[in-house]
């Protein structure tokens, strides 16, 4: 685990030190997704986040399914039934 300090501006900003970011694989424009944990603040990049979606997703699916085919099947069908 890695620590830092830094203070908020008087702005309310924080700058994440180059080092992390660069562990984040953050650059300048990215868009961070910042998640509360209790009293915690936890930021993660698009790339992680969606990762660990896919890995709690993909818990509740069968391994044979293509999620993807089944939604398409199923609007194809209710778009018939219309």
């Amino acid at each position: 685990m890695y620590e830092h300090r830094a203070k908020i501006n008087e702005n309310g900003r924080l700058v994440i030190p180059a080092a992390y970011r660069k562990m984040l694989g953050i650059k300048a424009g990215d868009e961070v997704i910042l998640r509360m944990d209790e009293d915690e603040l936890h930021i993660s990049n698009m790339r992680n986040a969606l990762k660990r979606a896919r890995k709690l997703v993909k818990q509740y699916i069968q391994a044979d399914i293509n999620l993807t085919e089944s939604l398409i099947k199923d609007r194809r069908k209710e778009a018939a039934s219309e």
